[in-house]
């Protein structure tokens, strides 16, 4: 059993920054890569982002791309989302999930999920 425990969210205004992280604790048995994703009220969750455990591939969705970068920390068994640019639209609350080897947007490719942490960005 994998726990993940998002953190950093929060207000912040259009043009502003904020990094989240995500802490992972429990037995893994492989190395798997780490998403982000996001719901806004009355909307589908989306993907926003994914790394491999190696770091070396990373996606984003169209919608962020250029603005947000994901990282991760597998000495502190933390992945982050550094979210600049911010716009209204990116209000959200913001999962991170534990993804199958390679895993692609598709929720259906992720097995463990945090709680969630709140984003809003205020125009």
């Amino acid at each position: 059993q994998v726990q993940l425990v998002e953190s950093g969210g929060g207000l912040v205004q259009a043009g502003g920054s904020l990094r989240l992280s995500c802490a992972a604790s429990g037995r893994t048995f492989g190395r798997y890569a780490m998403g982000w994703f996001r719901q806004a009220p009355g909307k589908e969750r989306k993907f926003v982002a994914r790394i491999t455990w190696s770091g070396d591939s990373t996606l984003y969705a169209d919608s962020v791309k250029g603005r947000f970068t994901i990282s991760r920390d597998n000495a502190k068994n933390t992945v982050y989302l550094q979210m600049n640019s911010l716009k209204p639209e990116d209000t959200a609350v913001y999962y991170c999930a534990e993804g199958t080897p390679g895993p692609t947007m598709s929720i259906y490719d992720y097995r463990y999920w945090g709680q969630g942490t709140q984003v809003t960005v205020a125009s």
